[in-house]
């Protein structure tokens, strides 16, 4: 029987060994798979058969130690491994990769799923999704805003998006006027507006010195014709003794106003003359004359350019009117075990009891994972590592295939002594 013993674990270590070279096997074939996790496997000492039990000492005796005999060996685990994967640049807007221990949440026949792919690509109907699963997120309103107690849903890319044109309502100027023009000498400035159908309106402002650190400023719309100024379309400059901006006053009115005849409604332009937050303004130094408009608020409608994620996920339109437009963002799911959760194949990964529920986080915001818009994240596989446990194995299963044989012929002795 105690050869029978020596068999038995010999057949464990063989079965083991091969199991741990199924595991080396697949981590080698999947070492180009993106963002694929190696695994491991562990071995443990099966139940051991006890010949004698421990003894306590006594006065007139030392105890003994317990005589067992170990039956072979187990597998304890087989391990995912969640280490960081390099990452490449690949220059594919769509394609995402994280850096930390989030998951992308992807929605697969109605059920989500966990994963580290980011290969995305836009569907037909603007989803990104990978082999048939659909990124999830949240998706902003039409002013760029991402309501709170937003669920996850489909994320989805409209490249047909347009961004509404804005009437403009402010306009900040900044520039100079030359401190030694002479009284009645003046200078004009032209500037383009937006009424709130996107139409262009070119408005001209003409200074004309009338004292010394004084000017009037007048308004005038030069096209497009029908175009009217009813009220606010002149008042006075004045300037401090050292050049700086001191008021701005209009001749009726607190705003200049247009009547723009084309079935918009009237504009309503505050015309900033002083310095905002310390910056821009006009002054009265001496020097050329010119005064520009900086920061008009209005533009036309503008189609889509492009679109980009950023590293906290949200996703950015950029238009041809040069507004930007939030469209939603990538949300990340992290778990407190993710070695507990199981492969489904795809490279997507299921909750289980082990694994701890998902908790849903914003990419650089609550989590400290990290997008990488443009890159993929590779295999975590390490190939000399992989080759070195491959020759373990290999010396492993070498030295339990030994043991049977020497059994075998030990067994092969005592059936001989009848001869």
């Amino acid at each position: 029987m105690a050869f029978l013993r020596s068999l038995s674990a010999g057949v464990s270590g063989l079965r083991n060994h091969t199991l741990m070279m199924d595991v080396i096997g697949n981590n080698v074939a999947n070492i180009n798979t993106i963002g694929f996790k190696g695994s491991r496997v562990t071995f443990g000492e099966m139940f051991s058969q006890t010949l004698r039990g421990a003894s306590s000492g006594s006065a007139l005796a030392g105890g003994t130690n317990p005589m067992q005999i170990g039956l072979g060996a187990s597998v304890l685990s087989v391990d995912t491994l969640f280490r960081q994967g390099g990452i490449e640049l690949t220059g594919k807007e769509s394609d995402l990769a994280i850096s930390g221990n989030g998951f992308f949440v992807v929605n697969k026949g109605g059920k989500p799923f966990y994963t580290r792919i980011g290969a995305f690509d836009v569907d037909a109907l603007g989803r990104l999704v990978q082999n048939g699963a659909i990124l999830q997120g949240k998706m902003a309103d039409q002013t760029g805003v991402i309501p709170s107690g937003t669920k996850l849903e489909d994320l989805k890319i409209d490249l047909d998006l347009k961004s509404p044109a804005k009437a403009t309502e402010k306009a900040v100027f900044s520039g100079n006027l030359n401190s030694n023009a002479a009284v009645g000498d003046s200078v004009e400035g032209t500037t383009t507006i937006y009424d709130s159908q996107g139409n262009a309106l070119s408005l001209e402002l003409t200074y004309t010195k009338t004292a010394a650190n004084q000017w009037d400023w007048s308004a005038a719309v030069t096209s497009p014709a029908g175009v009217t100024i009813s009220g606010g379309g002149s008042g006075t400059l004045t300037f401090n003794p050292d050049g700086s901006f001191g008021a701005m006053t209009y001749a009726s009115g607190s705003a200049l106003t247009i009547a723009t005849g084309l079935g918009t409604s009237d504009l309503n332009i505050d015309l900033t003359f002083g310095p905002v937050d310390g910056k821009g303004g006009i002054s009265q130094n001496k020097g050329t004359s010119a005064v520009l408009v900086r920061n008009p608020d209005g533009y036309a409608a503008g189609e889509m350019k492009e679109w980009n994620i950023d590293t906290n996920g949200f996703i950015n339109a950029s238009f041809s009117n040069g507004q930007n437009i939030r469209l939603g963002q990538v949300m990340l799911a992290e778990f407190n075990n993710p070695a507990g959760l199981s492969r489904t194949g795809d490279g997507l990964f299921d909750v289980t009891s082990n694994s701890g529920g998902p908790v849903v986080v914003s990419s650089g915001g609550t989590s400290r994972s990290a997008i990488a818009s443009g890159s993929l994240e590779q295999s975590n596989v390490d190939l000399p590592e992989e080759f070195t446990k491959m020759i373990v194995a290999q010396r492993g299963f070498q030295s339990n295939a030994r043991v049977i044989t020497t059994s075998d012929e030990i067994l092969n002795e005592v059936v001989n002594l009848k001869r």
